[in-house]
């Protein structure tokens, strides 16, 4: 039987490492993204271009990719007051996570996932979610993946697998899962068309990649580049 997944695909360096996890393990791979009233709505530009270039990325790579399935999930920007969906600073609020977090987004996220899975008679749901480099958010935690995998499974009745292989790695290891699974090819396609940026900032290039290089999303992908960059110098001298 042909295995094949689904993978929640944003266009940013998380999202983009993961499908490529998912292309070298899996026969058929989909994509899903959602338009939720992200400021950082460049994107969906970006899921496109990457979508566009990726399969050339490893041999087999272009005869994995499946179906791309864009959701119109409006209405959850709407009832969010966030900085990731309204014009605000980025703080930290008075429940202590910063004010950057999206309430049910990946709940959400995950279960219209399965809803299409359901559909495609597919097993697999792949996400970025990350409780190493990440700001607290409830919604990435390992025990609430965990429990939706159980949740989504009894309510439709199909037996779903929750698949986050960033889920233990801090920034420098997705940087390193990245070449390992498409070598500098790939490494260099986020760095030059994935977006992290909470701002939207596609004007200012860096060795990281794009963005404004102040948010908590820029400064965490630019420390774990300079951690990975670091670790593949040492490695390289201790060969040499």
């Amino acid at each position: 039987m042909t295995s094949s997944a689904i993978v929640l695909f944003s266009g940013g360096q998380d999202s983009t490492t993961c499908l490529a996890w998912a292309l070298s393990r899996f026969d058929r791979v989909e994509t899903i993204g959602f338009d939720y009233g992200q400021k950082h709505i460049v994107e969906m530009a970006c899921r496109r271009t990457i979508l566009g270039r990726i399969g050339g990325i490893q041999a087999d790579w272009a005869e994995r990719i499946g179906e791309d399935n864009l959701i119109d999930l409006g209405i959850l920007g709407q009832i969010s007051e966030t900085a990731l969906t309204q014009d605000m600073a980025i703080t930290i609020a008075e429940s202590g996570l910063p004010n950057t977090y999206v309430p049910g987004r990946n709940l959400l996220f995950l279960t219209l996932a399965a809803a299409v899975a359901y559909r495609r008679n597919i097993r697999h749901l792949v996400g970025g979610m990350c409780e190493t480099d990440f700001s607290g958010y409830p919604d990435c935690r390992d025990d609430t993946i965990k429990a939706l995998q159980v949740t989504l499974s009894l309510g439709m009745d199909k037996r779903f697998v929750i698949d986050t292989p960033l889920m233990w790695l801090d920034k420098a290891e997705t940087w390193q899962l990245a070449e390992e699974s498409g070598g500098s090819d790939l490494v260099d396609l986020i760095i030059e068309e994935s977006h992290t940026c909470y701002i939207g900032d596609r004007t200012h290039r860096h060795a990281w990649g794009y963005g404004c290089g102040n948010c908590p999303a820029c400064q965490l992908r630019a420390n774990g580049y300079e951690k990975f960059r670091s670790r593949t110098e040492t490695l390289a001298g201790r060969s040499g």
